[in-house]
């Protein structure tokens, strides 16, 4: 991996990444003012071991138990972190808010880039969904706790509804306000993971043997075959490690973009691999009761395990570590997701795009962008109101939207060859067979995660993210016939035509 030269003096660097802007087609209308901490910060809060492995940690316990959780993270992170880095070398080539659709659209041309665009949007739509509605099944358990809360559908959806209107408003502060709390949230995370992990290790009395840790298996999903129970136990590893895009989607308002957006990305995985691989060993050794942690009366099984281990007190203050945590996680999550909104708009791709590029002349926020991202979020878990398995759904569909749009890119720079030009931060030889594993890995977890999860299958137990995939996907298709001629990424500066539409439309 090639680092960057060294950084001009700050005023020309910020003018070099203007112009590099310009020379990708695009008016610079968006504030830079985020630093390369904060752009890791962003993909490591958006990732969120505290959200992903404790809002699917009860799904693990199910789908093979343990050693699937345990060694499917190893295995699982060290898979994401070569798609991590194939997809930061194409980063640095191309750093700009549309990120993955636009890198597909100048490697391959106006199709690949259109349908990378709304699988990346239907990923990162799908994120929202998953983890502010993760976040309100915690603070459910947290009233129950408290008050005696009764977690009901219903009630857990009305918070959700009260995190996503949480994250719409502060997303509107700007830029500035997001990188800070994103800053904040690394800290927050490392500190809660070691906390949690120290606690479940000190205070109990019992702790299950290193045997049932590293090599238990459980199956409680109905199927008989323990190699498909297996692979359905990797969605865990695999949904939480997603969502490390954010710091591309944040280039266009990131110093040093072509090299702090590519390191941002892999950072941000090998740190939240670690992390997450001592946070599920700490909640595993610390389960005092299988059946009764995946039975408890608050619904999520982190929470039994706390007040199990720990008492009650202790329980909620843990439970509250874990909520904060996952409130800066949806947080970085709209953050992105508005960026890909305003981006796709740009270039003319979304019903309504005027509407959705617009950017307040006072923040110089996509606010109309951010608005529509926590909607359509809200519509996706509508199905939780009546599916007990609807969340596993949501989760699949963030995998199977995101996982195949960061290969997309991969593959067009694999085909492209001696084509691509590398940005300043690239891999070097190692970036053929590092690009080749990337997109063998997720060609298998698309269609895994398309798969049932559950069986017999039945109208509740389905995995509706295949049903939403071919959705999205018809949609497109669609739209793509009816739209195509007014959809353009633009070539390389754009015509003066081009530059000045974008400039009046835009604030």
């Amino acid at each position: 991996m090639s680092p960057a030269p060294r950084a001009a003096r700050p005023g020309r660097a910020h003018e070099a990444e203007e112009e590099r802007l310009r020379e990708l087609g695009y008016q610079p209308v968006l504030a830079r003012r985020m630093g390369p901490f904060g752009n890791f910060a962003i993909s490591f809060s958006v990732i969120s071991v505290l959200s992903g492995c404790m809002t699917l940690y009860g799904f693990g316990l199910r789908t093979g138990g343990p050693a699937v959780m345990l060694w499917g993270w190893a295995g699982v992170g060290l898979f994401v972190l070569c798609v991590g880095l194939a997809l930061a070398e194409v980063t640095s080539a191309f750093p700009t808010s549309g990120a993955l659709y636009f890198m597909a659209d100048r490697l391959g041309g106006r199709a690949w880039g259109w349908y990378t665009g709304w699988l990346n949007m239907l990923g990162l739509l799908g994120g929202i969904a998953a983890i502010d509605y993760g976040a309100a099944q915690f603070a459910g358990a947290l009233l129950n706790l408290q008050w005696g809360f009764r977690p009901t559908p219903g009630a857990t959806f009305g918070l959700f509804g009260c995190v996503l209107l949480l994250h719409a408003v502060l997303n509107l502060f700007g830029v500035r306000l997001v990188s800070l709390l994103n800053s904040v949230s690394v800290g927050w995370h490392l500190l809660g993971v070691a906390l949690i992990a120290g606690v479940l290790a000190a205070v109990p009395d019992h702790h299950q043997s290193a045997d049932f840790v590293f090599t238990g298996f459980v199956n409680d999903t109905g199927w008989s075959n323990p190699v498909y129970v297996a692979a359905m136990g990797l969605l865990l590893s695999q949904y939480t490690l997603t969502g490390y895009d954010a710091s591309a989607h944040l280039s266009e308002e990131t110093t040093r973009a072509g090299v702090s957006s590519a390191r941002g990305i892999v950072r941000a995985i090998w740190v939240s691999w670690i992390a997450g691989f001592v946070l599920l060993v700490g909640l595993t050794f610390a389960i005092q009761d299988y059946d009764g942690t995946l039975n408890g009366a608050t619904g999520v099984p982190p929470a039994q395990i706390f007040l199990d281990a720990v008492g009650g007190t202790g329980a909620r203050l843990l439970l509250l570590v874990v909520i904060v945590a996952q409130l800066f996680c949806g947080n970085a999550a709209v953050a992105a997701a508005s960026r890909m909104v305003f981006a796709f708009s740009r270039d003319g791709a979304l019903p309504g795009s005027a509407r959705w590029l617009r950017v307040s002349s006072r923040t110089q926020t996509p606010c109309p962008a951010v608005w529509l991202s926590v909607t359509v979020a809200g519509v996706l878990a509508l199905p939780s109101l009546y599916s007990e398995t609807a969340y596993g759904a949501v989760t699949a569909i963030n995998v199977i939207g995101m996982t195949p749009a960061y290969a997309i890119p991969v593959l067009l720079r694999l085909r492209a060859g001696d084509r691509f030009t590398p940005g300043p931060w690239h891999l070097g030889r190692w970036s053929r067979p590092v690009g080749c594993v990337a997109v063998a890995w997720v060609t298998v977890v698309t269609v895994l995660f398309c798969l049932p999860q559950s069986s017999p299958v039945t109208v509740e137990s389905m995995n509706y993210a295949s049903v939403a995939l071919a959705v999205v996907l018809v949609l497109a298709t669609l739209w793509w016939r009816a739209r195509r001629r007014r959809y353009a990424v633009p070539s390389a500066y754009g015509s003066p035509s081009e530059q000045a539409e974008i400039a009046d439309g835009i604030v």
